[in-house]
């Protein structure tokens, strides 16, 4: 079964999330963070998946506190709105979004242990999520925008951790990423030969090969770590 719900943050903010049920008893949740283009067709599909792999997925709506309902594509129109959103997003007071994803991570909580993975943006806030929320077994970044910065790298995360990357991707340098996996030894940093959205198959850089490995090697993580 799949609807929207409401979830409501520590301050009272109320706000939207996907939500998609396994077939059966769940063996554990997913909390699955978006790009910067809302809680799409794309991001449902992901939790979807989640789902029928035997996971409770959260998609929650991390653009809500400066816009609701969006839901774009792939469009350079579209590239350019929703980096606005994310920089506004980025602008609110702290905890700001985090809160949203620590109310979605408590949501999940029913159903056992709760990994949490995310997208471009949402991969940063996945990174973030690893070191600052509570209730998390584990957490998979996918070529988390802004994560290999020095002052993201001198977060220290709380759980175990998959990094996914393309060493094609022209908005995170590789030469960070090394500096990532220098500091965090403790992090599993995988490379696929791969641009920047390597996962999505409605972006012009998708690769269905490094997808799909990436798709395995998160699901035996989450295995390992969440149920």
């Amino acid at each position: 079964m799949v609807q929207f719900i409401e979830l409501r943050a520590k301050d009272g903010f109320a706000f939207p999330a996907y939500v998609a049920e396994p077939a059966g008893t769940p063996k554990g949740a997913v909390v699955v963070v978006q790009e910067i283009f809302g809680v799409n067709s794309h991001i449902r599909s992901v939790a979807d998946g989640y789902a029928a792999d035997g996971y409770l997925a959260v998609a929650p709506a991390t653009f809500h506190r400066v816009k609701q309902g969006v839901d774009m594509g792939y469009t350079e129109e579209d590239m350019k709105a929703g980096f606005a959103l994310k920089m506004a997003v980025e602008g609110l007071p702290a905890p700001g979004v985090m809160q949203d994803l620590q109310a979605a991570v408590d949501y999940a909580a029913r159903a056992g242990k709760v990994g949490i993975v995310g997208y471009c943006w949402g991969g940063l806030l996945t990174w973030r999520a690893a070191s600052g929320l509570d209730g998390l077994s584990a957490a998979v970044p996918y070529y988390g925008g802004g994560m290999t910065t020095p002052e993201e790298i001198a977060r220290q995360p709380k759980v175990p951790v998959l990094a996914h990357f393309g060493n094609k991707d022209h908005w995170i340098p590789m030469e960070s990423v090394q500096a990532l996996e220098k500091a965090h030894p403790e992090v599993v940093v995988h490379m696929y030969a791969a641009d920047h959205g390597f996962n999505c198959d409605q972006r012009g850089s998708y690769k269905a090969e490094a997808a799909s490995v990436a798709r395995e090697r998160t699901l035996a993580f989450f295995q390992k770590h969440v149920g």
